[in-house]
């Protein structure tokens, strides 16, 4: 298993397949993009299959999660998913992407053996999506949604960043539009993860501010299940049974009930978002490594596990990485 020196099992692994990303959203990077990764550092689809193998068979790994950047535009998406969902024990198999691209791909992720997909959606406005993202693909985002829906893959989610002075008057219009259609909704406070290093705690909206503008239009109750390992606190809307929940990794930390390891596109073993230090698997690995080996690299690296992420520590320094080359 992968333990921690605080009693904690990593067992749901976010695999980044790629840093880049078809929009460009203004609290993730600027306008111009970045230096993506080259392509000789990315590992192969067979590295990473390798890799999802050695986490799932000997390391007690029982949810695996793609994200990106935008994974959707990995071309070998598919073959990974489906040699993933063939592992015994089988993983619950899930995809966090923007949805401009998953109308087209979602028949053979489906039949590769996807689960269940998170889509990043910050408004019900498509104005306000073109100024947010830099990108004219409101429609197709909606077109990914109402297919995943249609496939099966639920709960489909809806992950919502709310940005002081853009959208922060979108919660009740987001909540509404999933009531709406059936998706469950997810806010998340900002985090300090965007390239330009110009996150302000003081902009942030947050979990706080989310709650009272959804009990202003809601009827909202802590739901009586077991919160867990979940990242987000839920709670029942008017009554039930839709749910709505907020992920406030700033000013409600649960860092205590973390279960996630990240491995990052380049190869890279993450034990925390928020981590200064990696692990390096893709070297071992092409240098011949066996699995016992990588897997030992892996556990060092979750026994190093800080106590929680220090965002609200006074000695804070943000990652190195932004969000896009570590992966949601």
């Amino acid at each position: 298993m992968l333990v921690d020196r605080f009693g904690r099992s990593a067992t749901d692994l976010r695999v980044s397949l790629t840093d880049r990303c078809n929009l460009r959203c203004t609290y993730c990077m600027p306008a111009e993009g970045l230096d993506w990764m080259p392509g000789p550092d990315l590992l192969d689809d067979d590295e990473v299959i390798a890799l999802i193998t050695v986490a799932v068979h000997r390391l007690g790994v029982t949810e695996v999660r793609f994200t990106g950047g935008e994974p959707l535009l990995r071309r070998g998406l598919e073959k990974i998913v489906a040699a993933t969902a063939a592992l015994s024990p089988r993983p619950r198999i899930s995809l966090t992407s923007n949805g401009v691209w998953l109308a087209r791909r979602i028949d053979a992720l489906a039949t590769a053996g996807l689960d269940r997909v998170n889509i990043s959606l910050d408004t019900v406005r498509a104005d306000r999506y073109r100024m947010i993202t830099r990108r004219d693909r409101f429609d197709d985002v909606l077109a990914g949604l109402a297919a995943a829906k249609a496939h099966g893959l639920g709960p489909v989610k809806i992950n919502a960043v709310l940005l002081r002075g853009v959208n922060d008057d979108e919660a009740v219009p987001l909540l509404r539009f999933c009531l709406e259609h059936g998706y469950q909704l997810r806010f998340i406070e900002q985090m300090p993860l965007d390239a330009q290093h110009s996150w302000d705690r003081a902009q942030m909206v947050t979990a706080a501010e989310i709650l009272d503008s959804l009990g202003a239009a809601f009827t909202l109750a802590p739901t009586a299940d077991p919160r867990g390992s979940a990242p987000a606190e839920r709670w029942l809307v008017n009554g039930g049974p839709a749910t709505v929940g907020v992920i406030a990794s700033t000013t409600r930390p649960f860092c205590d009930a973390c279960d996630r390891t990240r491995l990052t596109a380049d190869g890279q073993v993450r034990n925390c978002l928020f981590s200064r230090t990696e692990t390096d698997l893709r070297g071992p690995l092409r240098a011949g490594a066996d699995e016992e080996t990588l897997a030992g690299l892996w556990r060092g690296s979750a026994w190093a596990k800080a106590a929680g992420h220090g965002i609200n520590d006074a000695g804070f320094t943000q990652p190195g990485r932004s969000m896009s080359a570590i992966g949601g």
